[in-house]
Parts: C-alpha cells; sequence; structure tokens
C-alpha cells in the first residue's frame, strides 16, 4: 500500500489561509495502491461534523464531489464523495470528526488531476444543480494530482480485468480485459448485510430473522483476509471465500429492509433515522465489499424490497402512509440521499449492478425517475436493472424497454421450469425495442422452496415432503437443467440461486452456504465450460427452431452463432437432428456432461455437413442424463 500527500497551494498560502479561517487547513492525501482499476482515496480535513448533526446535517447540507480527469482529457469524472467521520470508523466506531473522502477507480495509467467541488446549503446534497448552495471555503476548487501504474493483479481478481460494462448487448463485458460475463451464485439471504459484527445492527424481528453470526464459514477466514476491531468480521469475509473457492462469482443482499422480512439491515444510525448515516457501519460494509472485488464477485445491490418500496399498503398510525419507504416510492430527498450516499460509499467496486428492488412495486414514473437520477450521479454508470413478481412482468417490463427507461437489464423471478421461456422472452423483446437488455434469473419458486438444500442438510425426502405439500416436486437435477441451463440456453446472463423461506438455510435464516454445495457445482461447471471452450456466448442466440422439438414437448434447445457454433442442450438425454440447411461446410460434433464438467467427449457422430438436416448422433455413456453437444466449424 503506498500513499502520497499531493501539495495543492503554497505552503506560504497554506498559512494564510489557516489564520483567517481559524483553524489549520491541511492538503488532502492520496491512498491506495495508486494502480489502474484499483481503488484509490483522496481524503480531506474539512468542516467537524457529527453523524447526528442537524443544523447543518453533514449529509444533506454539504455536497463534497471531486472531479477526476485524466491528463488526456477524458474521461472525466464527478465523483460524489461522503462524510467519515474520523476516516477510521470501522476500526473506532467513530461518529465524530473532519474526515471527507471519494473514492476512484481509474480505468488509465498515468496522470490524473482532481479538483474539490464543496459545497454547503439547505439540502444541497440531493440537489440537482450543479453548485447549489455556496462555495465552502477554502476547500472549494483545491486541485492536485497523482499519477497512476498498470495494474500487477491476475486470475480472478476484477482489478486484472476492470470495471464490468453494459456495452448493448446481452451480456456485460469487463473493460480492461474485454471478456464477457456469464454470472452464478446466490441470491439468498436476502438478510446477508444483517451480521451481528457490524456496527448498528439489530434485529427488528429477532424471533423471525435473528442477527446472523456466519460462523460455519469462519473455518473458511484465511490468514490475510481483512477483519475490524481485533478480528471481527471472519465469518462473512469466509462465506465469500467459501463462494469464490466454489467458483462462484456473484451474490445478492438488500442494503435496507426495515419494514421488510428481514427488517434488520439499514444503512442508517436509526431505522428510520433516513437523513443520518452509521459512518462506521458502512465502512465496514465497504471492506466487506472491496474483499469481494478481490476475489472476483459481482456486487447485486438490490436496493429495497417490495414491503417498503411505495405507499400503497396504508399503516395504522397514518393510513396511507408506509412510513419505511424511502419518500412513498417517490424520487425526492430521502431516495436521492440513499442512492448518493451508497454510490459514493461503494460505487468504486468494479462489478455491479443497481437493482431498483425487489419485487417492485413503484410506477413506471417512479421507476424512470429514480433510474434517471443513478444514471445522472453514477460516475461509472453501472449497470441498473429491476426485478417484480412473476405476474406483474407483462405490465412492468414493456414501458421500460428501449428508450423507455434508463434500465441495462432485468432480474427475474420465476418458477424454476419457466426460466427458459421468460428469459427469452425479454432477451427477445428488448432486442426488438432496440436495447437488448441482460436478463438474469434471480428468483426462482416457489416462494417457500427455492432452490432447494442438498441431501445432508436435509434428508432428500423431507425435501420432496415439503415440496409436494405445495404441489410440486422437482430435485435439483430439475434446477439445474431447467433453470441454470434454461437461461444460458435462452441467451441469459447467468443465474442467482433462491432458497426459499420454508426449509433449513433459507432467504432469511441462512449462514451456510455449503447448504447448497451440489448447486454450486453444477454452476461451476456451466462457467468453466464457457471460459474453456472460449465459447463465444455473447455472438450467439436463441435458434430452438433449429432442432427437434415435440408441439408440446420443448426437451432441446439450440444457442447458435449460425454457420460457425450450435450448443444443442438436451434436457432428458436421447438425441436430436439439427438443421443446417442455412450453411455449408463441414462441423465437427463432442459433447458436454453438464452434469460432472470434463473434457468434451465424442460420440457416435463425429462430424457432419451442412445444407440439410443433420443427425447428432448418440451419447458418449448415459444416454438418458441431460448432454449439451457442441457443433462447431
Amino acid at each position: 500500500m503506498r500513499s502520497v500527500r499531493i501539495l495543492q497551494v503554497p505552503l506560504l498560502l497554506l498559512s494564510l489561509i489557516s489564520t483567517a479561517f481559524g483553524q489549520e487547513i491541511t492538503s488532502p492525501t492520496i491512498t491506495g495502491e495508486l494502480r489502474q482499476w484499483h481503488k484509490v482515496t483522496l481524503s480531506l480535513e474539512g468542516p467537524e461534523a457529527g453523524e447526528a448533526d442537524t443544523d447543518p446535517n453533514p449529509f444533506t447540507d454539504y455536497r463534497f464531489d471531486v472531479v477526476f480527469t485524466h491528463e488526456s482529457g477524458a474521461p472525466k469524472l464527478v465523483v460524489p464523495g461522503y462524510f467519515a467521520a474520523d476516516g477510521n470508523a470501522a476500526e473506532t466506531s467513530a461518529t465524530k470528526g473532519n474526515q471527507w473522502r471519494a473514492h476512484l477507480a481509474p480505468e488509465k495509467t498515468g496522470t490524473w488531476n482532481w479538483k474539490i467541488r464543496f459545497r454547503k446549503g439547505k439540502e444541497v446534497a440531493v440537489s440537482v444543480e450543479e453548485s447549489p448552495g455556496e462555495a465552502l471555503a477554502p476547500f472549494d476548487e483545491m486541485t492536485g494530482s497523482f499519477t497512476i501504474e498498470p495494474s500487477d493483479k491476475s486470475g480472478r481478481d476484477f482489478r486484472a480485468r476492470g470495471r464490468l460494462d453494459y456495452v448493448g448487448r446481452h451480456h456485460l463485458r469487463f473493460a480492461g480485459s474485454g471478456e464477457y460475463f456469464l454470472k452464478a451464485g446466490p441470491d439468498a439471504p436476502e438478510t446477508l448485510l444483517a451480521y451481528a459484527d457490524f456496527d448498528g445492527t439489530v434485529a427488528g424481528n429477532p424471533k423471525k430473522a435473528p442477527l446472523k453470526t456466519w460462523e460455519p464459514h469462519v473455518r473458511d477466514w484465511t490468514e490475510g483476509d481483512p477483519t475490524w476491531q481485533d478480528g471481527k468480521g471472519k465469518g462473512l469475509i469466509g462465506a465469500l471465500d467459501y463462494l469464490a473457492g466454489k467458483g462462484m462469482n456473484t451474490f445478492s443482499f438488500l442494503p435496507y429492509n426495515a419494514g421488510g422480512d428481514g427488517d434488520n439491515v439499514w444503512p442508517f444510525t436509526e431505522r428510520d433515522a433516513k437523513l443520518h448515516y452509521d459512518c462506521s457501519k458502512l465502512d465496514q460494509w465497504g471492506i466487506v465489499f472491496d474483499h469481494a472485488t478481490a476475489l472476483g464477485l459481482h456486487l447485486h445491490f438490490k436496493l429495497q424490497e417490495n414491503e417498503i418500496d411505495d405507499d400503497r399498503r396504508g399503516h395504522k398510525a397514518e393510513p396511507g402512509r408506509v412510513p419505511e419507504s424511502l419518500d412513498g416510492g417517490k424520487l425526492d430527498r430521502e431516495r436521492k440521499l440513499y442512492c448518493r450516499e451508497l454510490i459514493a460509499r461503494f460505487g468504486h467496486a468494479l462489478a455491479l449492478n443497481w437493482n431498483l428492488g425487489e419485487e417492485n412495486t413503484q410506477s413506471t414514473e417512479e421507476i424512470r425517475d429514480m433510474a434517471r437520477f443513478l444514471r445522472a450521479i453514477d460516475p461509472y454508470d453501472h449497470p441498473i436493472v429491476i426485478h417484480t413478481f412473476p405476474d406483474q412482468q407483462d405490465k412492468v417490463y414493456p414501458p421500460l424497454l428501449g428508450d423507455g427507461s434508463d434500465l441495462t437489464g432485468a432480474s427475474l423471478q420465476n418458477p424454476w421450469n419457466q426460466v427458459h421461456r421468460r428469459t427469452l422472452q425479454w432477451v427477445e423483446a428488448s432486442a426488438k425495442a432496440g436495447k437488448p437488455w441482460v436478463v438474469a434469473n434471480d428468483e426462482q419458486n416457489p416462494a417457500g422452496l427455492g432452490v432447494p438444500p442438498d441431501p445432508g442438510f436435509q434428508d432428500h425426502d423431507g425435501v420432496a415432503t415439503e415440496a409436494r405439500k405445495n404441489g410440486i416436486s422437482y430435485t435439483l437435477d430439475d434446477i439445474r437443467k431447467q433453470t441454470l441451463w434454461g437461461n444460458l440456453m435462452a441467451g441469459g446472463a447467468g443465474v442467482e440461486y433462491y432458497f426459499g423461506y420454508q426449509l433449513p438455510e433459507n432467504d432469511l435464516a441462512c449462514e451456510d452456504f455449503r447448504s447448497r454445495d451440489r448447486s454450486w457445482d453444477f454452476c461451476r461447471i456451466a462457467l468453466e465450460f464457457f471460459a474453456k471452450e472460449t465459447v463465444p456466448f455473447q455472438e450467439m442466440a436463441n435458434a430452438n427452431e433449429l432442432v427437434e422439438n415435440g408441439k408440446n414437448d420443448a426437451t432441446r434447445w439450440c444457442l447458435a452463432k449460425q454457420g460457425e457454433i450450435y450448443l444443442v442442450y438436451l434436457l432428458e438425454g436421447g438425441s436430436t437432428k439439427l438443421d443446417l440447411s442455412e450453411t455449408e461446410g463441414e462441423f465437427t460434433v463432442e459433447w458436454f456432461d453438464p452434469r460432472n464438467g470434463g473434457d468434451l467427449k465424442s460420440g457416435s457422430v463425429s462430424t457432419v455437413n451442412g445444407g440439410g438436416k443433420v443427425s447428432l448422433g448418440e451419447a458418449p455413456d448415459t444416454p438418458t442424463e441431460d448432454w449439451l453437444v457442441v457443433i462447431r466449424k
């Protein structure tokens, strides 16, 4: 770790300024690994403040921004900053101080220039004006520079690959390496941040959703991993280590669920103090999120949940009002400040998306307003997606397609066996509207079951018994086929697995990701296939019409870059014919085992020729199991 202090004004002038303002004015510092894609922090000794202050409120009545500009002139990034108490709040639990910070993840090497914009005035932080209120001397207009060297990271670490960007396709791309991204990991527990080791974290409903210790994953923490306050954090840090070790590359969480199912996560100093943020708690969250970036884990921010996203449910004490909701669903000061604080503190992360809400019920205009505001103040233009009820998709999504919003994708909730059809629907609809969406499947119904635990965490018959109570019976193999491969073969961007609310290690209570160990294996096998075989999935589209399917029996799917490569997934094994009428030349035929992974295998047919319908032959073994046939020119 290297740190450098930048003197941006002559020492004599600083002395004169200090005398004039009655306090010692020091130059801002630049800290961090001064390398491309790494977190670089500008810290300023600014006005003294406290989290609970109201006049002025440091969160609403000051606006601290830093304009970072590369020496070439581009990019020029206006990065929101934030009040950081004493600058070491994760360790000290400080609530007061004079430290103000902004984080940059520089995308280019060379010299970067910075310029501070520091404004003061009533609610300037949530103003959309460029220069609201009045300039706060002597900090406003301070300038300086620093130099960035190439990244020295490799492997899974996102700092080796760069920021994950929306590039107008159905898959996200790393700005550094140019690789495209398929995701897999947990969508549960939504209460991941309800962690006893975080400052100011309390259980609103301890019987239903007690705080987590993540004790089963303490053993996964390794020497050199981060902690805070003399060893806190090992359980959750270890949980992320486990996910990365299983080959997963994403996880999700709610940063705010007051009034929701968990009622135990909020970024504020108090549950309902929505204009005052907890500096130490958020710094501790930041330690976890920065570790995730180093591990190659994408951050899925679900910004709110259904129970608190609007005013439509009413409230006994105040009819028509849900006090936990942010501005009743509208874009006003609470919601603007919430978005600004999250972007300021965590927007430097290289791989994240802003999900406007789990099972979102805001109006179309409210959704558009929130997405527009996020896009306006997020200097990195992270992807913005939305999640809604399965039976609401046909109502919620259409007016948001194309130029209807700043959304870049959909986070789908569907029954586990409808994933392929629904993913394909929104992939195709968004493309037709002129703005291809990144479409992931992030929650699997039935809501009580989701993706069940492995045998061993609950007797498999027990899982089946619970399933029968809900009128449905399925296995982890069905999830692999219909959910995981269902999404991928529709041109989707991947999956996150929801754990239901009825089974052990569920969406509220889970503290052990090993409960789905076998499901993570199936996900890893799929991700490794696309990477190892260098499949150009970003250039491929669903082409189910090219394979034989019965009228009511769609058990064969095709994903193709026609004329070059075809993937044919056989859910129930067997064989099929592939229509190559529109292409010519010879193609190889190989088989991939999605249950066990490994190298491609030879079946009964090794090559086929274009010009007509061709038989793909028989599988190498276990002909009644699922197989992926790879046909390449």
